[in-house]
């Protein structure tokens, strides 16, 4: 070793490559004493490799004679204790990743040593030692290819029998550490995008094949704990906001695209493989909990959350196996009351109703015990709500059971949840049977708006969910009817629903639906006319205006492109704040009517024209022309802290700020359109006509009160001045403000008579400033009644037919 200090040296030469070699052959054990001295020889090693193969051709084959990697293997078996392991992958991983011809990695996948690395017995316990080990996984996939793969894989005849790049790699698919997982998800779907049918062969036996019941495993505990949390929410009895579902739920959403990645490789085995464990292990258990909730089911899910699980499942994961057994149990009892098959007006284009994967999974002769399993379960289900099938005309409650139980059922929830799960499979374009119309939603719309089209009914009308749909919007108008009114997201979700199902339907309702939907339509103008006397009317304008884009394009969004999480969000929002007087929460509640009443206006506008209207506020002044009658607009009106202003129009008075004392002040109230100010102004010191503004507060809200014991004192309730509107970012759109609390302002007058009069004229400002929104409100709050409603529809039949 001191030979190396007398001499100055070339670190990245042959002659020098060569001298540490020797070194390292030298090492006869590594423990604590020369694991520096090791450590320093391996570093070196890695960087004079990684030089010559890119610079010197005879670095690397100094390499191949001397056989390092076999030094590599050695260290680890010669090491005693001495944390090597570690450090070794990390610059075995540098030298692969930065390896460039395929010479090289030729040469370092062959005769073992790559292998030999992997399994060697490391302790993975209490240590580090787990990333370092994987990232070196990693690395050596990032250089597998089809020509390569087979020097990674022990062959015994035709078979492969030994895979350890893979075998090792799933033996921390369900790591604590996410870098972990998604590291090993990495290497699984580049070994599976390049295997052969060799390697396809032995990842889909047993044992190794048990990795994807693993898979399915670990999702439906990630699901038994979304149902956790969900219920802890809901049992805590707070309405909190949704973060913590959220987060779990993403969680879930991350597995299932893992399942759709590994789908998407194409290979039949592997498909088949991860179908049968998601649908035995995962997707018929939840479906029991759905269409046997009167019954103890095997998933110990609430049917809630197993309508969200199964409808992101056939969102996320797709495929036409999976599809298409989803929509046959869901619907199975209604295709056995039917005789088996769907009946003759249920038939489309030819179809068979039954597609083949559905037929091998309910065949009698089917081998496996889950789908066997549901079969019974289905029949069992279809059995126990079918007293009154004797009755071959009553056409719904013969088939209400399954998921049309849920459909038809008064827990509004779980009715939006099996709606959505219904439309996402009618938009499917692998269901091969007609549970829905397989011209697409936005396709039959643009047809019905664009060509006026009134035949549209006939090509929807051969369909399943055709039957139901008459009912369905029915269930769907009373629960916007319902009093008191629902939390606003059930009722936006709901006329989400609605619009969806009246292009089924070519957006005609029945008198019965006209009557409903006037019902739940003169509500929302009530509840908004209510708001004006409110103390946030002053914004009811700007919320109409800003939130009108928003709510449209949540009506129009496609179900294929909606998260079904709102299914499980419903159930935190069912708790009201009625009651609660602060201005933060009586700035919530005007937020959710103005959208109420959006939703009724888009609703409205679709059942008449086809197509949901433009914001009628588009174009509304921000201020009013100037009135010559104000003379104080110029400077009160736009007054604000500190601004020098008239006291032509001030009442005199005092208040008590706490760190200043008393102060003789001039009350202003002025409300110019739709701004209205309550300015506190004290006298300028060199001009007696003019005042300077120390406080000033908005008039809305402040629900001026003489006091009942001192007739010379007046309350006054300060909200905040100016909410702040912004966008969140995680859960779309919406409108936010801080919670704090009101503020008091009390006011002395020298008698009562002043009291009064002040009171009178903050009364009278408040009006004027209100009477002006009214008016810019009042061509939307015109009542309207059954008689207009169908009126509209009649004159839309007719515009369709071309009368």
């Amino acid at each position: 070793m001191w030979r190396t200090f007398w001499r100055s040296i070339d670190r990245f030469s042959l002659q020098h490559f060569k001298f540490v070699i020797e070194e390292l052959q030298n090492i006869k054990v590594v423990d604590k004493q020369n694991r520096e001295l090791v450590i320093d020889l391996l570093q070196s090693v890695v960087e004079i490799v990684t030089y010559g193969d890119r610079q010197d051709p005879l670095i690397f084959e100094c390499f191949m004679e001397y056989q390092v990697l076999a030094e590599f293997v050695r260290m680890l078996k010669i090491s005693r204790d001495s944390k090597i392991e570690g450090p070794l992958l990390q610059y075995l991983s540098i030298m692969i990743q930065n390896m460039d011809s395929e010479h090289s990695i030729y040469y370092c996948f062959s005769n073992d040593y790559i292998n030999n690395i992997i399994s060697h017995e490391y302790e993975f316990d209490g240590g580090d030692l787990a990333p370092y080990f994987v990232s070196f996984l990693r690395a050596v996939s990032s250089k597998v290819n089809r020509d390569t793969l087979c020097l990674l894989v022990k062959v015994h005849g035709d078979a492969v029998v030994s895979f350890p790049l893979y075998s090792e790699a799933l033996k921390f698919a369900c790591h604590g550490e996410k870098m972990i997982q998604t590291a090993v998800r990495a290497l699984t779907l580049k070994i599976y995008n390049i295997s052969n049918d060799m390697v396809y062969k032995f990842m889909t036996a047993p044992p190794v094949s048990e990795y994807f019941s693993v898979l399915v495993n670990g999702l439906r505990d990630q699901c038994l704990r979304l149902d956790a949390v969900l219920h802890a929410i809901e049992e805590r009895g707070t309405q909190l906001r949704s973060k913590e579902l959220i987060l779990e739920s993403d969680k879930i959403v991350d597995d299932m695209y893992y399942f759709k990645d590994i789908l998407s490789v194409g290979e039949p085995r592997l498909s088949t493989l991860v179908t049968q464990n998601l649908l035995n292990s995962l997707v018929f258990p939840i479906l029991f909990s759905v269409l046997n909730s009167n019954k103890k089911n095997g998933s110990d899910l609430s049917a809630i959350t197993s309508l969200y699980i199964v409808s992101r499942l056939v969102q996320v994961v797709g495929g036409k196996c999976l599809i298409n057994n989803v929509a046959s149990a869901i619907l199975y009892t209604f295709m056995i009351s039917n005789g088996g098959v769907l009946s003759e007006e249920c038939a489309f284009d030819g179809l068979d109703p039954w597609p083949n994967e559905v037929g091998r999974i309910f065949s009698s002769g089917s081998k496996s015990e889950g789908t066997e399993s549901m079969k019974r379960i289905l029949e069992d289900s279809m059995l126990s709500n079918s007293n009154a099938t004797n009755c071959v005309e009553d056409k719904i409650s013969v088939q209400r059971s399954g998921i049309l139980a849920h459909v038809f059922s008064e827990d509004h929830i779980l009715l939006l949840a099996s709606l959505f799960l219904l439309l996402i499979l009618t938009e499917s374009k692998d269901l091969e049977y007609p549970l829905a119309p397989k011209i697409r939603l936005d396709r039959l719309q643009n047809k019905m708006v664009q060509n006026h089209d009134s035949s549209a009914s006939e090509v929807v009308g051969g369909s399943i969910l055709m039957r139901f749909i008459p009912e369905i919007i029915d269930s769907l108008l009373k629960i916007l009817a319902i009093q008191p009114p629902l939390s606003v997201i059930m009722l936006w979700h709901t006329g989400w629903l609605l619009r969806m199902f009246l292009i089924f339907q070519s957006m005609r309702l029945s008198d019965n639906n006209l009557l409903l939907f006037a019902t739940s339509y003169d509500q929302s103008c009530e509840c908004l006319r209510k708001e004006l006397d409110g103390i946030w009317f002053d914004y009811i304008p700007e919320i109409l205006r800003n939130e009108w884009e928003i709510c449209k394009r949540a009506l129009e969004q496609s179900s294929l492109h909606k998260d079904p999480i709102f299914t499980l969000e419903l159930s935190l929002h069912k708790l009201s704040t009625n009651g609660d007087t602060t201005s933060y929460f009586a700035w919530k509640r005007m937020v959710d009517t103005v959208k109420v009443f959006i939703l009724h206006i888009q609703l409205k506008t679709f059942i008449s024209k086809g197509e949901l209207g433009e914001n009628p506020l588009h174009n509304m002044m921000s201020s009013p022309p100037v009135d010559s009658r104000t003379i104080h607009a110029s400077d009160v009106s736009s007054a604000s802290f500190g601004s020098d202003v008239s006291l032509e129009s001030g009442i005199p008075c005092k208040i008590a700020f706490s760190s200043a004392g008393i102060r003789d002040i001039y009350l202003i109230p002025v409300a110019c359109g739709m701004t209205g100010k309550l300015l506190l102004t004290e006298k300028h010191p060199f001009r007696s006509r003019r005042g300077v503004v120390i406080a000033l507060a908005p008039l809305a809200g402040l629900s001026p009160k003489i006091d009942e014991n001192h007739p010379s004192w007046l309350h006054l309730r300060i909200r905040e001045l100016e909410p702040r509107f912004g966008r969140s970012t995680d859960r779309g759109s919406q409108l936010k403000m801080s919670s704090v609390t009101d503020g008091r302002w009390t006011l002395g007058f020298p008698n009562a008579k002043s009291c009064e009069a002040a009171h009178m004229i903050i009364l009278f400002e408040i009006n004027k400033q209100r009477s002006f929104v009214e008016n810019i409100l009042s061509p939307l709050l015109q009542k309207d009644n059954l008689e207009n409603f169908a009126d509209i529809q009649h004159d839309k039949s007719c515009e369709d037919e071309g009368l």
